[in-house]
């Protein structure tokens, strides 16, 4: 884990502040927007509602495309990180070695997030710990797929891999017997990747309705969804070309994920295939309006806050959200519950977390894994 290494100077800025963007609003940005709903309206609207929460089951909103960006960003700094094994012979060890040090790393942290594996350690009590529930250890099961990808797999080969991993899921989850239930079967309480789960994980499951062993081959296809990106973004192609390149590629993936959602769901919950390319279509458009505005249009100043949080997404992940619970909670507690007290304290937790960013940023630090 290096804390004093430049973040890439080769990419384009796009990618980090839509990566900050994205862990803004896990930063407070939900409680903020909440906040001047109530402020202006009086009270928050139903379809804002819906968008900032996540749905029971089927359906998808705003709130659901945190994760799978989160997801899709990694993918698209790939190409640009694993640049430099095309220079020169490769070490395969050490590029091996590398790779599980940061699928353990991510793993570990992920643990510690939202795994108990703090409070077991200090308990010496296991019982509550979590093996796999978390958002880093998606990125770590989908980020070693797409890295084997890249170091192995031409670019057309990473596309078919990416098309086998959607269909084999959709295959497996729709063929397969559940026992007791069937094949076929994707209710909340029976389907192939919670039988999976309960099977292997046993008492050390979430004990919720998001499923993950099986459903790794999905989050390496959201991953693998942004290393195309990448590759885009890295061609010589001209500057209106690559926007035009990303617009059409979000516009078919929702085309291709709504089709495919009338015979598979779009259900965040199990990361249907129809889900990943719905998702991929919304990562594919934002990449293009920051690409647009940022590195074409040159209007870099708005999206400066979003930079320094990008910079050390990691650490703004891990951190953000508990210092920014805290500050809302005390609020509260302090004043009373209302949506403005917990936006006022959300917008105090996010302007100390990012004051802490601020200065790791000007230090030039930065969480690696």
């Amino acid at each position: 884990m290096s804390t004093e290494t430049k973040p890439p100077t080769n990419r384009v800025m796009a990618i980090d502040a839509l990566r900050g963007f994205d862990m803004f609003w896990i930063m407070g940005g939900r409680e903020m927007l909440l906040g001047l709903a109530v402020l202006f309206t009086g009270a928050v609207p139903e379809l804002l509602h819906y968008h900032v929460s996540h749905p029971e089951w089927t359906g998808f909103s705003a709130w659901d495309l945190i994760m799978p960006l989160f997801l899709f960003i990694t993918g698209a700094s790939m190409p640009y990180s694993f640049a430099v094994y095309a220079q020169g012979p490769r070490d395969y060890p050490r590029i091996y070695l590398k790779l599980a040090r940061r699928v353990a790393l991510l793993w570990l942290f992920g643990m510690m997030v939202q795994g108990n594996l703090i409070q077991s350690i200090a308990a010496m009590d296991f019982s509550e710990l979590r093996l796999y529930s978390n958002t880093l250890q998606a990125i770590a099961s989908g980020y070693l797929i797409a890295a084997l990808a890249l170091l192995h797999l031409p670019r057309w080969g990473q596309g078919a891999l990416c098309t086998a991993l959607l269909l084999i899921y959709w295959a497996l989850m729709m063929a397969v017997p559940v026992p007791g239930h069937g094949a076929g079967v994707l209710e909340p309480g029976a389907n192939l990747a919670l039988y999976v789960d309960e099977s292997i994980l046993g008492r050390f499951r979430d004990g919720t309705s998001y499923t993950w062993i099986l459903s790794s081959l999905t989050f390496a296809g959201t991953v693998l969804m942004g290393v195309f990106a990448g590759h885009l973004l890295r061609t010589d192609w001209s500057g209106p070309r690559k926007l035009s390149a990303l617009m059409t590629a979000g516009v078919g993936c929702l085309a291709l994920g709504a089709v495919w959602g009338l015979w598979f769901p779009i259900i965040k919950h199990i990361w249907t295939s129809s889900m990943v390319l719905w998702a991929a279509g919304f990562s594919y458009l934002l990449l293009a309006a920051f690409y647009a505005l940022m590195d074409l249009g040159g209007y870099k100043r708005w999206a400066y806050p979003f930079m320094i949080i990008g910079a050390n997404a990691l650490l703004a992940y891990m951190v953000g959200e508990l210092i920014v619970g805290a500050a809302s909670g005390a609020a509260e507690s302090l004043f009373g519950e209302s949506r403005l007290i917990e936006a006022a304290g959300a917008t105090l937790g996010f302007a100390a977390a990012w004051a802490g960013l601020y200065t790791l940023y000007r230090k030039r630090w930065f969480l690696r894994v």
